[in-house]
């Protein structure tokens, strides 16, 4: 959960150079990337809308802090809403790369550092209880994947594409895919 200033920025700063190395190969890249309206950019300007207004919700002590909350709010749920995406921030820590619309991460998931979502994935309760998943560091998840209730899964792990996890996953570095998912390799 964001709470300070400095580590607001920090993650600003990491992901900003993630997508910056990964998706536009230099800063005159990334500035023209927003006038000509890139998809990866505006997933990015979404993640940042996302960051900010998980600060100003921790740190609504002065007026200015209650209006930048309501102001980032909106921006990200605006771009959210034309974006597909449906993505809870304030329990993901630094890292988070989305390279496709249509996510879904429920607010109460919490999911490690670095985690990689290539598209139409979800992340969220089973329906029947309000339980998410905890996801470890480095985790990749395929198009399509979903991780469905109180589950766990290991740092490292990575989720083939179309996957269905409904059970946890402790084993460190393995590949799992399937419905429901299983260990392949």
């Amino acid at each position: 959960m964001m709470y300070t200033k400095k580590k607001l920025k920090h993650y600003l700063e990491y992901e900003k150079q993630l997508y910056s190395n990964y998706m536009f190969f230099g800063k005159y890249r990334f500035c023209i990337s927003r006038l000509k309206r890139e998809p990866v950019r505006m997933i990015y300007d979404f993640l940042v809308y996302s960051r900010k207004s998980d600060y100003y919700k921790c740190n609504k002590n002065m007026i200015f802090e209650k209006i930048a909350y309501l102001y980032y709010t909106i921006r990200k749920n605006n771009l959210g809403e034309k974006l597909g995406l449906e993505i809870g921030t304030e329990n993901t820590e630094e890292g988070l790369m989305i390279y496709h619309y249509n996510n879904v991460i429920n607010g109460s998931s919490k999911i490690g550092k670095n985690c990689k979502l290539h598209g139409n994935n979800c992340i969220g309760n089973n329906g029947v209880t309000n339980d998410c998943p905890i996801i470890g560091d480095n985790v990749s998840l395929g198009v399509g994947a979903k991780v469905i209730g109180y589950v766990t899964i290991a740092n490292n792990i990575k989720i083939a594409a179309g996957a269905v996890v409904v059970s946890s996953f402790l084993e460190e570095g393995i590949t799992i895919g399937g419905i429901p998912a299983r260990k392949i390799k």
